[in-house]
């Protein structure tokens, strides 16, 4: 009998596991956050003509965004010259880079210093947002306006008028066309500044891609901050 006793006892202690688990042990498995990608997507401007990578105004929001931890990695896909045309070829291989989940666009001021007409702006812009979601049906798609900044004086008075309200006008009608959110002018601030822009008159100097970078954090910083 009492070798039937310690067996059963036995039993019983091999049956059952430990009286509570360790705070390792209860500690919930959390996934590690994915980061996602900021395709900043444009001309010199977004480029930062003659200024280091650093001043451009994409790392200027990657590192806003690094100082509020937010899991995001800015990739400046920016070309010198580019106009909307060469956009629209180029951004095929620039999509099949890397996953693409905001998609920031900035071309057009090219088009306008070279009096392309504003229909075939709007057009490759269209292509360009298309082909964004086809290839990344997911991905959130920035449009950042611009204003006609230069004197094409060839084109005369009124004429020259009248395109620069046209080529104002097209970004604002894309964007509520295609229900994107908008920052309605990059260059706002720091147009016409002497002391913002490089000798050129044209392009911005690092202190002029801080302010480039807090007029496109005003739309996208909420956007990004905002849970999806």
């Amino acid at each position: 009998m009492r070798q039937l006793l310690l067996l059963s006892l036995g039993l019983l202690l091999a049956t059952c596991g430990p009286a509570d688990s360790s705070p390792a042990e209860r500690r919930p498995v959390v996934a590690p956050i994915r980061m996602q990608n900021i395709i900043f997507f444009g001309n010199s401007l977004t480029a930062g003509y003659q200024l280091r990578a650093s001043e451009a105004f994409p790392s200027l929001l990657q590192a806003k965004l690094d100082s509020l931890d937010l899991p995001y990695k800015a990739f400046n896909y920016g070309v010198s010259g580019e106009t909307t045309a060469g956009g629209r070829q180029r951004v095929a291989s620039v999509l099949a880079r890397q996953p693409v989940d905001v998609f920031v666009l900035e071309l057009g001021a090219n088009d306008g210093l070279r009096g392309i007409p504003v229909r075939e702006t709007t057009q490759n812009l269209q292509a360009i947002i298309d082909q964004v979601r086809l290839k990344h049906p997911k991905a959130r798609i920035v449009l950042v306006g611009l204003e006609f900044p230069f004197d094409l004086s060839v084109l005369g008075g009124h004429q020259y008028g009248r395109y620069a309200a046209e080529f104002k006008a097209l970004f604002r009608v894309l964007a509520e066309k295609n229900s994107l959110p908008f920052v309605p002018f990059l260059l706002q601030g720091v147009l016409g500044q002497r002391h913002l822009n490089l000798p050129d008159g044209v392009h911005p100097n690092a202190a002029g891609q801080k302010i480039l970078a807090s007029n496109v954090w005003a739309v996208l910083g909420p956007m990004l901050s905002a849970p999806e």
